[in-house]
């Protein structure tokens, strides 16, 4: 119908916002609404009136047939009565007995709308935290770590979830394993700090000059609350490798016998008994000094062959121990004669029993290689093949605690004395202390021991280790 467009284009009457104030009192929320200004309804009525006239003009003027009867009189007037009410609806309503407008309208409330991250319920017109892209109950945004409530500005972040800053850097921050203390940064606000290559142990760089002690064995840095053993010659023990240490001549005996062994069971017997001490460092390096040919020795020697006639210091029984130092040092002298190539091997005493046996085996083969007319070598190869033995000997000891270990675990468990850390079955660390000589013999960055030893122990398990010595007799060389 031509009228209805009339009258929606012809209504072009404009309201004007409606303005909110909202006032807090004990938590409740009162809006009220401003009055409207509107047009009058009797000029709305007069519109429609005029609307419905003009439309029935033009029909007439067009030709256009006009139905006049009751049916389509009652039809335009409910058409005309609906349009009137919808204007009646955006004009103001009466107002209430009490002098303000209508019911007040329930408009969103922001505040009824946060949810909690924490606790998932709404938080209301309470006090309220904002931070990670979500709104909290300051009783529900809690620490990871300790579960208590975060009230500090500023807090820490790991994989989503907060901390305490305290309780952050109590879990990240490295501490050092000998002080206890955080490991402070560097002048450019890095962490830096120390690491044992094999232990795992780090530390502070400033205990590396400040007379922090080192185990002489295991080589770790001992804790500031830790006890360690001092030894006449300036040396430190920690009290596990002094667990399984080896301390006078008649001790070592044992071992030495079993390197013997060990040696046999590869085809190598040493036919000739060489005189086995255990001597203090300032023996060991005046010997060194006596010694004419003069092999190639690190800056610690801890072991030597000797080829020449001396008098060795050597330490002849168990010293004597309390307050963790050596109290009283037995020692008395031996004379070294010359009937052979080798007149004797020494090796520093107070090592645990795996350090001393691989030393043994290391001059054990310098021993055999003279025994049996090797000649002078270079000292990569000497050496080299020299840790190649100490290494396979370091393997069976192992692999044989292993196996020990595995059948004793396996058997009754009715005999609850501590096994000897000496012989037979290993405790725990003795089998790391194990690991740790090995690899300290296969990352030496020596030229002359780790170089050798990466060539020596190459060469051994692809041609064997007889046919490697063999070529090592003809050519003074690994093939």
């Amino acid at each position: 119908m031509g009228w209805l467009t009339k009258i929606l284009k012809g209504s072009s009457h404009k309201i004007s916002e409606e303005h909110f104030h909202c006032d807090h009192n004990d938590d409740e929320v009162n809006w009220e609404a401003a009055r409207v200004s509107r047009g009058s309804s009797d000029f709305d009525r007069e519109e429609i009136d005029r609307a419905i006239a003009l439309s029935i003009a033009e029909d007439d003027e067009k030709g256009k047939k006009v139905i006049d009867t009751d049916s389509q009189l009652e039809e335009d007037e409910q058409l005309a009565k609906a349009l009137q009410e919808s204007f009646n609806i955006e004009s103001p309503p009466p107002q209430l007995e009490h002098g303000s407008l209508f019911a007040p309208f329930q408009f969103l409330d922001p505040s009824r709308y946060r949810i909690c991250a924490g606790c998932k319920s709404q938080i209301g017109q309470g006090r309220y935290l904002s931070c990670m892209g979500a709104v909290w109950h300051p009783g529900c945004f809690r620490c990871r770590a300790c579960d208590q409530p975060i009230s500090e500005i500023e807090f820490s972040m790991m994989d989503d979830h907060p901390y305490h800053k305290s309780c952050y850097m109590e879990l990240h921050h490295p501490k050092c394993d000998v002080c206890k203390n955080f490991i402070p940064a560097n002048a450019g606000g890095l962490i830096e700090y120390r690491a044992h290559p094999f232990w795992p142990q780090k530390y502070c760089p400033s205990h590396e000059r400040d007379g922090t002690p080192r185990c002489c064995s295991c080589e770790k840095m001992e804790p500031v609350d830790s006890r360690y053993l001092h030894l006449e010659d300036g040396r430190k023990l920690c009290l596990e490798c002094l667990d399984s240490s080896i301390m006078d001549t008649h001790e070592c005996q044992p071992l030495y016998l079993e390197i013997q062994d060990f040696y046999e069971g590869l085809n190598m017997k040493v036919e000739q008994q060489i005189p086995l001490l255990l001597v203090e460092r300032q023996a060991l390096n005046e010997a060194i000094e006596e010694e004419k040919k003069g092999h190639h020795r690190v800056s610690e020697t801890r072991g030597l062959c000797l080829s020449e006639e001396q008098i060795i210091t050597m330490v002849s029984r168990r010293p004597r121990i309390g307050g963790y130092r050596i109290l009283d040092l037995f020692t008395e002298q031996y004379r070294l004669v010359r009937q052979s190539e080798v007149t004797a091997i020494l090796v520093l005493y107070g090592l645990p029993r795996l350090l001393t046996g691989s030393i043994l085996a290391h001059e054990m083969m310098h021993a055999w290689l003279r025994l049996k007319g090797y000649p002078t070598l270079d000292p990569k190869v000497e050496e080299g093949i020299c840790q190649v033995l100490a290494h396979m000997w370091l393997d069976s000891e192992i692999a044989g605690a292993s196996a020990s270990a595995a059948a004793t675990s396996s058997s009754s468990s009715s005999n609850s004395s501590q096994p000897s850390s000496k012989k037979g079955q290993r405790s725990q660390f003795e089998r790391k202390l194990g690991e740790f000589f090995k690899h300290q013999i296969e990352t030496s960055s020596s030229p002359v021991y780790g170089d050798g030893f990466r060539e020596g122990i190459e060469a051994v398990e692809k041609y064997d280790l007889k046919r490697t010595l063999d070529h090592i007799r003809l050519t003074g060389c690994f093939p």
